[in-house]
């Protein structure tokens, strides 16, 4: 009857190896083990390796994604161009416009901005670039005059071995290869800039098809959570470039208007500048503010400089105190330090797009963890467990 008795191994056991050898520590039990790793040491331990994992899937991502550059942004800005038209092209399907037709009639509106947008600035540079060039002449003339006549008491010798090693340089084979490097960075634009064509045109036409598709694989409470990521995404990327737009047009027209006013060379190509640059935010803006206080020094004179460098600076403060609250309230609820933080980041790892793409990226991800668990219910981390400390 003892034949299928379920026999304890404590009963079973070696004495000799239950108690280890003499002079020897006997080995630890399975539950010893198991102390180890659920005391307070253990737990610890457990999170840094986990955390580690996470860094090392996270620099995995981010390698990936820049050796896949030439994929990875073209669809990045598909997406976010694509979020800013939803609402145009869901105005345009209630009004009974086929979707088909919604999505070339916004696709040609897009590609004639654009080029409307490039025929003005090639115009504007065509038209102005000889008394830029000639007005620049002499100014650096001026500038040669100050160095050398100024409290810095440069030589002529010296500055003219300074113009002699740029001359050099112009024809040695590191300009060469620059210049061929930038053949290579042309090409790769085109083809970037035809898969953000392609790819922009399937997102606004079949967007709604390609999320559902890519849900399939979730059920229940997480296919309820994917559908808030994905309305949360759209809306965080649609309303930021739409805000970012409103602001970076304003600061445009008002360093614009400026430049027109005190006949500035290139005052179209400088506000289209100062336009783009506005999207990189808290930097952008005063950057192209700079350029064109430079334009303006060596094209008319230091007094149009400074008088340049107070428009910018106006224009700044009128944006960030009154415009931008009011216009990013909803799309962009980061701290300037989270911004200031994803700028850098953004900057080292992907350059200019890298700075451009970092912030609407880090507020779709903050808009993630506001929306986790519920419309309203962020992440258990992220949730307000205290009465916190409003600084006035």
């Amino acid at each position: 009857m003892g034949l299928f008795r379920r026999t304890n191994d404590r009963d079973t056991a070696d004495p000799a190896v239950t108690a280890g050898a003499p002079g020897q520590r006997p080995p630890l039990t399975w539950s010893a083990q198991r102390t180890i790793w659920s005391d307070a040491f253990g737990r610890l331990a457990t999170r840094c390796l986990q955390i580690i994992l996470v860094l090392l899937v996270a620099i995995g991502l981010v390698f990936a994604m820049t050796q896949l550059s030439l994929v990875v942004i073209p669809v990045v800005l598909a997406l976010i161009f694509a979020s800013a038209m939803y609402p145009f092209l869901e105005l345009l399907r209630r009004k009974g416009v086929p979707s088909i037709l919604a999505t070339w009639i916004s696709l040609v509106a897009i590609i004639v901005i654009l080029g409307l947008v490039v025929f003005l600035i090639v115009e504007a540079v065509q038209n102005q670039i000889g008394s830029l060039v000639s007005q620049a002449s002499k100014g650096l003339d001026q500038l040669q005059s100050f160095v050398k006549d100024g409290p810095f008491q440069i030589g002529d010798d010296q500055v003219q071995s300074a113009i002699d090693s740029g001359v050099k340089f112009l024809q040695s084979s590191s300009f060469s290869s620059g210049a061929l490097a930038g053949v290579s960075a042309a090409s790769s634009f085109v083809a970037g800039l035809a898969l953000f064509l392609v790819v922009l045109f399937f997102f606004m036409k079949d967007g709604p098809k390609i999320w559902a598709f890519l849900l399939r694989p979730f059920s229940g409470d997480q296919f309820s959570r994917a559908e808030r990521v994905g309305a949360k995404t759209v809306s965080t990327l649609g309303g930021y470039v739409r805000g970012t737009a409103t602001v970076a047009l304003v600061d445009a027209l008002g360093i614009g208007i400026g430049l027109f006013a005190l006949g500035v060379p290139l005052a179209l190509p400088l506000a289209v500048i100062v336009f783009i640059s506005a999207f990189v935010p808290l930097v952008g803006a005063t950057v192209a503010g700079i350029l064109a206080a430079l334009v303006a020094l060596v094209a008319n004179g230091p007094v149009a400089a400074i008088i340049v460098v107070a428009i910018v600076v106006v224009v700044n403060q009128l944006e960030g105190n009154f415009l931008q609250p009011v216009v990013m309230a909803r799309s962009l609820k980061l701290h300037p330090l989270v911004v200031l933080i994803a700028l850098t980041a953004g900057t080292i790892i992907g350059g200019i797009v890298g700075a451009i793409l970092s912030v609407p990226i880090a507020a779709v991800a903050w808009g993630i963890v506001t929306i986790w668990n519920g419309d309203d219910t962020p992440a258990e981390f992220a949730r307000q467990k205290r009465p916190e400390r409003q600084m006035k």
